[in-house]
């Protein structure tokens, strides 16, 4: 384990003042109601939190089936300092609570014509990687340095400052500073091909999009400082599975005294003027705060909790359109694949039209790029000796109406097989021990999120420019959100310090 590169990225922070008096009511328990749960506690506030699922984690979840351990949500681990923020907070060290394990390569791609590529963070292996494309680095190294100046604008203007708006994030800074910063005119993909001319390499970079479920055609080129956030911090596994991370956090939100009610879901949040006075779970049981943070979704909230409606929320409705959803399948198989790395992609033969057929035409794709996550390649305890997990994620268009049918979604499935048979995992159907499939409309149901959405929020340079909700409730003071609905977006990292970010809001209007 790669403990030195956490250390020296980990900084500590003092514990907030322990004097605050406040009742916050937490609705949902995912990353992001975790993590502001735990900060808002550090605090000193008195925090309850309800789950209407019987444990904490939201989408980060497992299940275990027939000797096998699936996560069932996120797989990686990007930016591990924000995490270890929630528990410098508290005057904690995140190693006594969860072990990251960084993984090399990184990456490793599939194409049909039978390349190979590994993506590494270590400069050498990737120049012998870069090597087998041809003479030169076809634009690589020039293109990282595009991505680190992305993703330096990105850090300083709009996560560290918990930006919501253009003008937050534009707030003094020069008219050059921000087109070098934004690169605004340009779409991801654009970007990726104006330093990078190898199509192997342009159809990898272009699929950094996955962490926000979305087109490297329509998302704005400020997209591409998601490959440095991954390489300029490394890729990283929670050692155990990944949800020993929601079993880290629940042990930190129990020692700050959060009030946990699991199997409780909220039905509504009671209104009295501009403010939310309480809540309702489905036993009638009411419970009242000062604040409210909202882990269920901006859209979702105001339509299920708050029976909201009106031109505002139509308005809503269209700039925050749901990411891509999933076909999630998981496999436990009798035997193992040596030549899969931890995380691997097989590629499409055609990329644009993969990502038009899910974000454009709203179609399940014909031949997807597929997402496949190998955890025993790293973790080799989640199965009996011998065996693999095959995680299986191409992305699919979130909840249609009329939606998929059964049998469209089970000719997707066979079709991922057949490419997946094909492009080296040999006879992977004849040595399937179990399985696990979830489709949008589970995810909806589970989860509450908007139209079965994995990655909360389309990033859209025409729509949105990537922005999403605002963290606190433009409708109610007192009514704060979370999630991959809001700023600064979908992904663990960014939910957890949408948490950290909303507590550090409501601790200011406590305190002002």
């Amino acid at each position: 384990m790669h403990k030195s590169k956490i250390v020296r990225h980990f900084k500590r922070q003092e514990p907030m003042s322990s004097h605050v008096e406040a009742k916050i009511l937490v609705v949902g328990g995912g990353l992001g109601g975790l993590a502001a749960a735990a900060s808002l506690a550090a605090a000193g506030a008195k925090v309850t939190l309800f789950e209407k699922n019987d444990k904490l984690g939201g989408k980060l979840n497992f299940t275990a089936m027939d000797g096998y351990s699936f996560d069932l949500g996120p797989s990686i681990i990007i930016l591990p300092h924000l995490f270890a923020r929630v528990f410098a907070r508290a005057n904690r060290r995140i190693e006594d609570y969860v072990r990251f394990v960084e993984l090399q390569p990184q990456w490793r791609s599939f194409f049909e014509d039978g390349m190979r590529l590994d993506l590494h963070s270590d400069m050498r292996l990737m120049e012998a990687e870069l090597a087998q494309l041809g003479p030169g680095d076809h634009g690589y190294w020039s293109f990282m340095e595009y991505s680190r100046r992305l993703y330096r604008f990105a850090e300083e203007t709009y996560l560290e400052r918990g930006a919501d708006t253009v003008g937050d994030i534009l707030q003094g800074q020069s008219a050059q500073r921000i087109y070098a910063g934004i690169d605004p005119l340009a779409s991801m993909s654009q970007g990726v091909r104006r330093f990078v001319s190898e199509p192997h390499l342009q159809a990898m970079l272009d699929f950094f999009i996955k962490y926000v479920g979305s087109s490297s055609y329509d998302a704005p080129a400020l997209m591409n400082l998601l490959p440095y956030s991954q390489l300029g911090w490394g890729l990283w596994y929670v050692e155990g599975g990944m949800y020993n991370l929601a079993r880290g956090l629940e042990k930190l939100l129990r020692e700050l005294g959060v009030e946990i009610h699991l199997e409780s879901e909220v039905v509504a949040l009671e209104k009295q003027g501009q403010r939310i006075s309480g809540l309702r779970l489905a036993s009638g049981e009411t419970f009242r705060g000062d604040f409210v943070v909202s882990n269920m979704e901006v859209i979702p909230a105001y339509k299920r909790l708050l029976q909201e409606e009106g031109w505002w929320l139509k308005r809503d409705t269209y700039l925050y359109e749901p990411a891509a959803s999933g076909l999630v399948l998981h496999l436990g198989v009798n035997r193992t694949y040596p030549d899969l790395q931890h995380h691997n992609f097989f590629f499409s033969r055609d990329p644009k039209e993969h990502f038009d057929a899910i974000h454009r035409r709203k179609e399940l794709p014909e031949d997807p790029t597929i997402y496949l996550v190998c955890p025993t390649r790293t973790d080799p305890g989640l199965a009996p000796e011998g065996h693999d997990i095959i995680k299986i994620l191409p992305h699919i268009p979130y909840v249609q109406s009329p939606g998929f049918t059964a049998d469209a979604y089970q000719a997707l499935e066979d079709r991922v097989l057949d490419k997946l048979e094909r492009m080296g995992l040999t006879d992977l159907r004849q040595h399937v021990v179990t399985r696990h499939r979830l489709l949008p409309e589970d995810l909806e149901r589970m989860y509450f999120s908007n139209k079965g959405a994995i990655y909360g929020v389309i990033s859209d340079r025409r729509r949105n420019f990537s922005l999403k909700a605002p963290k606190q409730s433009t409708r109610y003071r007192n009514l704060y959100f979370v999630g991959g609905s809001v700023n600064p977006g979908a992904g663990t990292p960014m939910v957890v310090l949408c948490g950290q970010l909303v507590a550090d809001r409501i601790l200011a209007a406590i305190n002002p």
